[in-house]
């Protein structure tokens, strides 16, 4: 059975382990990624330039998507649906982090933080929470099968993320969408899980991070991003089918 898996933000990182451990697992993977374009989004960090990494060798498709337009989603969808077949795995890992907060001041290992913004939140917001919803509901309007998983990626939360607010805020609301949808969506054989990685190195890691981590009584430790992507591929194993509606915390 071809079964086709969809991962957002796949040209790097979590989404590149996921996308090829899915892969590995015998699925058929559609990544979409997002081209960085310093004149036009200044307050994205250098590692959101995928240009470097956009004809890596990841999935069978790769599409440029920018989930801040709300029409995306369809279109990837349409475009997956085309080239692949019907969409039974979507991995919600794109996210448009940007570090911001109440105070201007930098965070504990001198990272800039910008302040609450309506182009902070909107970074945010547009991708992680809307963008992430609206490709939820194209699953699930698409969907025609009786097996299928949804699994979010987030971080912070409800409680507050101090120094990325709207991110946290943001990962907070598609927290939300992913638990209504492991209720709604589950006599149609769809679970849906929320990951919550651990401290990951995706190319951010410094020796004042690591330092950090190893005095925190919250982090335990850094993990490779196939850690985490090991996670998400079981998930989508046989083994998790009654596992549904948790945010799964990894540390």
């Amino acid at each position: 059975m071809n079964r086709v898996a969809l991962v957002t933000g796949g040209n790097h990182g979590i989404g590149a382990a996921t996308a090829r451990a899915l892969k590995r697992d015998g699925f058929t993977v559609a990544v979409t990624y997002f081209r960085f374009v310093p004149d036009q989004d200044p307050g994205r960090p250098a590692q959101y330039d995928v240009d470097r990494q956009r004809d890596a060798d990841i999935g069978d498709l790769r599409i440029e998507a920018d989930l801040r337009d709300p029409t995306t989603p369809a279109r990837v969808f349409d475009q997956v649906e085309a080239e692949l077949g019907p969409v039974s795995v979507l991995v919600n890992n794109a996210s448009g982090w940007m570090k911001d907060g109440f105070t201007g001041e930098p965070d504990w290992i001198g990272r800039a933080t910008d302040w609450v913004t309506p182009e902070s939140f909107d970074s945010q917001f547009l991708v992680d929470a809307r963008g992430g919803a609206l490709l939820i509901a194209e699953l699930a309007r698409r969907f025609r099968g009786d097996w299928g998983r949804i699994i979010s990626l987030t971080s912070g939360g409800p409680m507050g993320f101090p120094g990325e607010a709207s991110y946290g805020a943001a990962k907070a609301a598609l927290e939300n969408y992913t638990m209504t949808a492991s209720i709604e969506l589950a006599p149609k054989g769809i679970t849906a899980n929320v990951v919550y990685p651990p401290v990951t190195d995706t190319g951010w890691i410094t020796d004042e991070v690591r330092a950090h981590v190893e005095q925190s009584t919250d982090h335990w430790h850094i993990a490779p991003p196939e850690d985490v992507a090991e996670v998400i591929a079981w998930l989508c194993t046989p083994a998790a089918d009654l596992v549904t509606g948790n945010v799964i915390r990894l540390r």
